[in-house]
């Protein structure tokens, strides 16, 4: 217990020092590109305020990202479903990634399955996909390839009862993942070596898929890329 309590406090303090630096380097720039706007010393021009907009942005994400754990946390975390298309959903979410992959000359493939609505919340799924491609392409490799994958599953991983439920897969050609990190990656403010980033993407799409009643996991191999999977009850 009292080991615990010991990678509790410093988890605490290291999630304290993450959250400092990641708010104050956009806010750095922001206030630095300003102040050189109010003192004449920088032109109010398109570049510079696409700039100051771009860390807003940053600002943006990080802050609802916190919002989104705490409320995951607190037991707050409000679903809107409606039934939905996910394979549309999963098009239209690869499409916002496409001139990121083709600048590191990325395949993206795609897999779908013809499967029925269902009933979800189709923002936080977004999430959860936005986030797992986004994974899967900082860490794969120039010239590799990404493949997602969708299909109706028999019975939701690790259920007694068979249930009925789609599954989507997210494949990448990366490095892989070391055999001492992979059970800890949907672990709160976890982070590997080579992560960037406070380590929330993944505990927060763990938080919204089981909301939905539904499992995450990951396989992987180092050199050998890796595999997300999660699962949603039809």
């Amino acid at each position: 217990m009292a080991e615990r309590l010991q990678a509790n406090d410093r988890q605490r303090r290291n999630m304290l020092a993450d959250v400092s630096h990641e708010l104050r380097t956009p806010l750095t720039v922001i206030q630095g590109n300003v102040e050189g706007i109010l003192d004449g010393l920088y032109l109010a021009d398109e570049t510079r305020l696409k700039s100051i907009l771009e860390e807003t942005q940053v600002l943006s994400r990080l802050i609802e990202d916190l919002r989104t754990l705490a409320l995951a946390e607190s037991g707050a975390l409000q679903l809107k479903r409606e039934p939905t298309d996910l394979g549309e959903l999963i098009r239209d979410t690869v499409a916002g990634f496409e001139s990121q992959a083709k600048e590191k000359d990325i395949n993206l493939d795609l897999s779908l399955n013809e499967i029925e609505e269902v009933n979800i919340d189709p923002q936080r799924v977004r999430e959860v996909l936005t986030n797992l491609i986004s994974n899967a392409l900082r860490y794969t490799p120039i010239q590799g390839a990404v493949s997602i994958s969708l299909a109706e599953s028999d019975a939701l991983t690790g259920e007694a009862v068979s249930k009925r439920g789609v599954v989507i897969s997210i494949h990448d050609s990366g490095a892989g993942i070391e055999t001492a990190d992979l059970p800890h990656i949907f672990d709160r403010f976890y982070k590997s070596s080579d992560s960037g980033g406070m380590g929330l993407g993944l505990s927060i799409a763990k938080y919204l898929v089981e909301g939905h009643g539904g499992k995450i996991w990951a396989e992987s191999e180092v050199s050998r890329g890796t595999k997300i999977s999660f699962t949603l009850p039809v």
